[in-house]
């Protein structure tokens, strides 16, 4: 066996168990950065397909047994990451993998009932992460649902900050403006972090100016982003009621947080059985045993007059026929939820209103993770999103000690091109920063830019 740990010296030794989609991406992904992969799985098909693509290490076996774990080398493994289809085998995987010391873990983990214990299950079970996909992508789609002018919408600085996604439409203000010129004449309280047109993706400068069709990320506190959208002529209203179709954990997830925020819930399923267990847990819901696909159903539970409609079932396909129909029929405020990641690209020149992918989310947490543990002592990642279908990256930084980045005024810092400080969060408050302010240490700092592979605040410079 070859020993590939020195083609990538500063990389992480990691085992990941469960070569589904999320496991695919995680190599994909993980592999482009460095890192030695094996990857285990009982099907030998899967392993081959995997292998055959990537320079990485293929085991068929139960990642849940303690031999197969140590036959595949978890005794010199960095991190193993349990993302297999059963919330049971990733706990069990990570249990096992506690035997051998040096091992962080990361299991996948879906079922409400697990969910509520995730402090219990970490502490007892030496966990470094538990992920939650469908919990994740319902919060995703919920900040949207609170502020439906946007596409997307992903919070930063534990909840203090936003980056707020939207389209310039034709006659909008915005269109011709240049960005120093909205700082001027509009409000300084946000930032444009990044604007996509005609397929490419820029980090701009005061002299760049808008277009009507620019899709635009900005960044500020959740007020200054509705101060903002409602000064460029959009609605900010959170949408009052909701209808989801299909009623799996995601749909649960989602309506969960909705009627907690006072939006009316109508979840349309046809499985009866499942049915009567959504009245038991969400007796504020509104729960209809019906196919959410019958477009008379639709109409008759009032598609027409709902002002969200989240197709939700297991069926992408499914989806995005529905979402289609409810743009034709209904004003409504759409969120499309896709589990395919390959046909991303597909998806994203339909016009599907907002598209969340559940799968990215759970990849996303996960090499946040991985870019911290191999990060030099200055800095940890907090959080990390991919922007623009892969092609830019906004991460948040904790800065722990003083470096070359830090007590020097930003307009002096030699920083790598396309590439944006988009703000400073200190003490409680967030800075849209100018070139005199500086970084200090104890500062959250995100930076959005189209580079890749950052593990650590000092990466921004040349």
């Amino acid at each position: 066996m070859r020993d590939k740990r020195k083609s990538a010296p500063q990389g992480l030794n990691i085992i990941i168990v469960g070569a589904g989609k999320v496991g695919y991406n995680l190599v994909e992904q993980l592999s482009r950065e460095g890192h030695d992969i094996t990857i285990i799985d009982q099907d030998p098909v899967r392993i081959q397909d995997i292998t055959n693509l990537y320079d990485v290490m293929g085991y068929v076996g139960n990642g849940a047994s303690y031999t197969t774990q140590k036959e595949a080398g978890i005794a010199d493994a960095d991190l193993i990451i349990a993302v297999t289809d059963s919330d049971e085998l990733n706990l069990l995987c990570c249990t096992i993998a506690r035997q051998f010391e040096g091992c962080a873990s990361i299991a996948r983990v879906r079922t409400p009932d697990y969910s509520r214990e995730v402090g219990y299950l970490r502490e007892k079970l030496g966990l470094a992460l538990i992920i939650n996909p469908e919990l994740e992508a319902a919060r995703e789609m919920a900040r949207v649902l609170y502020l439906p002018t946007a596409l997307e919408v992903n919070s930063f600085a534990h909840g203090q900050a936003e980056m707020v996604k939207f389209k310039i439409p034709e006659g909008n203000i915005l269109d011709g403006m240049s960005v120093a010129q909205l700082g001027a004449d509009i409000t300084n309280d946000i930032l444009i972090c990044g604007v996509e047109r005609g397929g490419e993706v820029n980090i701009p400068s005061g002299n760049f100016v808008l277009k009507a069709g620019d899709l635009i990320s900005v960044v500020s506190t959740r007020k200054g982003s509705k101060y903002f959208l409602n000064a460029v002529g959009f609605n900010t209203k959170q949408v009052k009621n909701a209808m989801l179709v299909g009623g799996g954990r995601s749909a649960y997830y989602l309506a969960e947080q909705l009627l907690h925020a006072g939006i009316s819930v109508k979840i349309i399923e046809k499985d009866r059985e499942r049915c009567e267990k959504l009245t038991t847990l969400l007796p504020r819901a509104i729960i209809i045993n019906g196919d959410g696909s019958n477009p008379d159903l639709l109409k008759e539970e009032g598609i027409e007059e709902a002002e969200a409609f989240v197709p939700m079932t297991g069926i992408d396909e499914e989806n995005v026929v529905l979402t289609l129909h409810a743009k034709q029929v209904s004003k409504a405020k759409i969120i499309t939820k896709i589990n395919r990641l390959g046909f991303s690209n597909v998806f994203n020149n339909m016009d599907l209103g907002s598209v969340i992918y559940p799968k990215y989310i759970t990849s996303e947490t996960i090499i946040a993770y991985v870019r911290a543990r191999t990060a030099a002592s200055g800095s940890k990642i907090e959080t990390l999103y991919h922007l623009f279908d892969m092609r830019a990256e906004a991460i948040e930084f904790k800065v722990t000690e003083e470096s070359e980045v830090t007590g020097i005024p930003l307009r002096d810092l030699k920083l790598r091109s396309n590439l944006l400080i988009s703000f400073i969060f200190r003490e409680g408050q967030l800075i849209i920063p100018t070139g005199g302010d500086i970084i200090r240490t104890n500062d959250t700092v995100m930076i959005v830019t189209t580079n890749t592979g950052f593990n650590d605040i000092k990466d921004i410079l040349k």
